[in-house]
């Protein structure tokens, strides 16, 4: 079985139990009170069929008292992304090892040291971090996993490590190009975050059962180290007595402290006001909406179209190299979620006016660029480059900056 589905059938036997009970709760407490003011001396002792069999008498004859009861009795709570976070964390409340906790509390000291650090990250994690959340949740995995970018990235999309790595999972260029993500000089799937995280999410899941009986701990550190330094480390361990679990391994620095760190930000992230740091608010629901396109379109164009602003476009697409999509390498293109959905039909359907041409109207300042060289690849005129794109400081381009190439 695989973790998954094993807990998926946890959750579903969990929230049975709870809802049965809430429902025998609420019905003893509606016959109860129609017996006895102070709801006690004559409680009765039946069994579950009877008691079920009370539930719809009270039911029928006193739905307003059920009603109030069973709602009093779930006490819902308005929700944001943070809140639904920490609902789905799974390893706050395991016990370590004294030697593991002290790994996990040196990190919540460092991070908290810095809590101006930490709402910088969630910031930027702003218009992620529900989306991801919710895929973590559907998987039935930790919520955890979804603070990895944390650790990774910086919850920057278009992070790159000196080493290679890129995007917001940090996926190296053969790592990326074996899970089906997609480069080109026009576009790079390890940026774009719908389709990295898909390919993380089940890069995590299938090392954990292929290698690791379902352990994500051990996956994790395979993730970062990579599986044959996990396995090596592993068995090293079990000849040694021990169990070969995460906190028994001796791994490489990065991958010692790799799962102690994303344990210690959850452990602030579940109770913030402790710390001292202050998270910004973040909707339940994704930011986003997604556009399946058919044809090539620039973002000036779909920018000028939805009414949104080019840069709006550009943070959500960061996987868009030149300023355009290209379906023959990237299908879909993130909007604002408040985008009408009219108009993001209309988008999804355009042709004519709306398509891209072979000249792309934004360029990605990219590692070693320098204006000369952007002009002369496009043919076009450094003054004309300064002026459209008002640079004060024309000689510090920085990797990532978008450049429009026209003055429009």
């Amino acid at each position: 079985m695989t973790y998954r589905t094993l807990r998926q059938r946890l959750l579903l036997s969990a929230g049975s139990t709870v809802i049965m009970g809430l429902f025998l709760a609420a019905a003893a407490n509606t016959q109860a009170s129609a017996t006895d003011p102070q709801w006690g001396s004559h409680a009765s002792s039946d069994d579950a069929s009877s008691a079920l069999d009370n539930a719809e008498d009270a039911l029928t004859a006193r739905p307003s008292a059920f009603q109030h009861h069973f709602w009093e009795a779930l006490e819902l709570q308005p929700q944001d992304a943070w809140s639904i976070l920490r609902s789905s964390f799974q390893w706050q409340e395991k016990h370590l090892p004294a030697d593991a906790q002290a790994r996990v509390d040196e990190w919540i000291q460092f991070y908290s040291a810095s809590p101006q650090n930490i709402a910088s990250i969630t910031e930027r994690a702003t218009p992620w971090l529900a989306w991801i959340a919710q895929q973590v949740s559907e998987r039935g995995l930790p919520g955890e996993i979804a603070l990895i970018p944390f650790v990774e990235s910086s919850f920057d999309p278009s992070a790159r490590s000196h080493m290679g790595a890129a995007g917001l999972w940090q996926f190296m260029p053969g790592t990326g190009d074996a899970l089906g993500l997609v480069r080109n000089g026009q576009y790079d799937g390890r940026l774009d975050v719908v389709t990295s995280t898909d390919a993380a999410l089940n890069y995590l899941e299938m090392q954990a059962d292929e290698w690791y009986e379902g352990d994500l701990m051990l996956s994790l550190a395979a993730y970062n180290a990579g599986a044959g330094t996990v396995n090596r480390a592993r068995q090293q361990a079990q000849n040694q007595g021990l169990a070969g679990h995460y906190w028994d391994l001796a791994l490489p620095n990065e991958t010692m402290q790799y799962v102690p760190k994303l344990k210690a930000i959850a452990t602030i992230i579940d109770n913030p006001e402790r710390y001292g740091v202050s998270l910004p608010d973040i909707h339940a629901e994704p930011a986003f909406a997604k556009v399946q396109l058919e044809q090539p379109v620039s973002l000036a164009q779909a920018s000028r179209m939805l009414d949104v602003s080019q840069s709006a476009l550009a943070e959500l697409n960061p996987g868009l190299l030149n300023g355009s999509i290209d379906p023959n390498s990237a299908q879909t293109l993130l909007v604002p979620e408040e985008v009408d959905t009219q108009v993001l039909a209309q988008l999804s359907q355009s042709s004519g006016s709306y398509v891209a041409t072979d000249s792309p109207s934004v360029h990605r300042v990219e590692r070693g660029d320098n204006l000369s060289t952007i002009a002369a690849r496009y043919n076009l005129d450094q003054q004309d480059l300064i002026r459209w794109n008002g640079l004060d400081r024309p000689e510090a381009l920085q990797p990532g900056q978008l450049l429009s190439l026209s003055g429009g």
